[in-house]
């Protein structure tokens, strides 16, 4: 069944994409984001949400995603980026929210990352499942074609384990910023995520231009992120979409009521 590019949609999509002004927090860059994405029974994610959050759906289907990057410039907003901490690449495995129809956002099941001491500080102070893996990128030069690029995760600490991934891909298709309403919008364009610890549920926002999204090409793929997360994928080959590198602020995470 084809799945419809555009929809009349009752959550503002559009208010959180915004710049909320402010002081940020934080600074990063995001590079070689890979966005996967398979269709999944609604009812699975719901069981795994906390009270005050609901499933965001399109047109009745619901998303798990795994999103492989890499960052750069990771740093307080009045420090300057010390490569040794501020490089390196995280992994997430992630679903769609929003809170009684509104403040579209993101659930992550979990997040890996490459740098013991972020993870140890996200862990802290942003509520989130923060965990720390070895990780490597490595992109092949080829003048003539999208350079392939290959991406390995493997978990170390905190559990469950064993959660690897293993990708190869490639961008492929113009470069397209997603429209609202669309699939590919609803998917990459957000803005809000979600944290919770001790029943308290708690909001974070990050912004940044629109992604320079290109689809995407995945030539291999072998991964157990997402069953360590409790959640069963289809066997079938993932949606794939593909961004170079964006440009983000971090505020500050707050409490919000369930």
């Amino acid at each position: 069944m084809a799945i419809p590019t555009a929809r009349t949609d009752p959550i503002d999509r559009v208010a959180p994409t915004r710049d909320p002004g402010g002081i940020p927090v934080m600074r990063q860059n995001w590079h070689e984001l890979l966005f996967l994405h398979w269709v999944v029974p609604p009812d699975t994610l719901r069981l795994l949400l906390p009270p005050g959050l609901e499933l965001d759906t399109f047109e009745g289907r619901a998303y798990i995603g795994l999103v492989p990057f890499t960052m750069t410039g990771v740093r307080p907003i009045f420090l300057p980026p010390f490569p040794p901490l501020s490089d390196f690449h995280e992994t997430n495995v992630r679903t769609y929210v929003h809170r009684a129809g509104r403040d579209p956002g993101v659930w992550f099941f979990s997040l890996d990352a490459a740098n013991s001491v972020a993870v140890r500080i996200a862990r802290a102070w942003y509520k989130l499942p923060y965990c720390f893996a070895r990780m490597s990128l490595r992109k092949e030069e080829d003048a003539q074609t999208a350079a392939p690029i290959h991406y390995r995760t493997e978990r170390l600490w905190p559990g469950p384990l064993p959660a690897q991934c293993e990708v190869e891909y490639a961008p492929s298709g113009p470069v397209q910023p997603a429209e609202v309403g669309t699939l590919e919008h609803f998917l990459a364009e957000r803005y809000l995520l979600y944290a919770c610890a001790n029943g308290r549920l708690y909001q974070g926002r990050v912004h940044h231009p629109p992604y320079p999204l290109q689809t995407a090409v995945v030539h291999a793929l072998k991964e157990n992120m997402i069953a360590a997360a409790g959640i069963a994928r289809p066997d079938e080959a993932p949606m794939a979409h593909y961004a170079r590198e964006v440009r983000v602020r971090i505020y500050p995470l707050r409490r919000v009521e369930p």
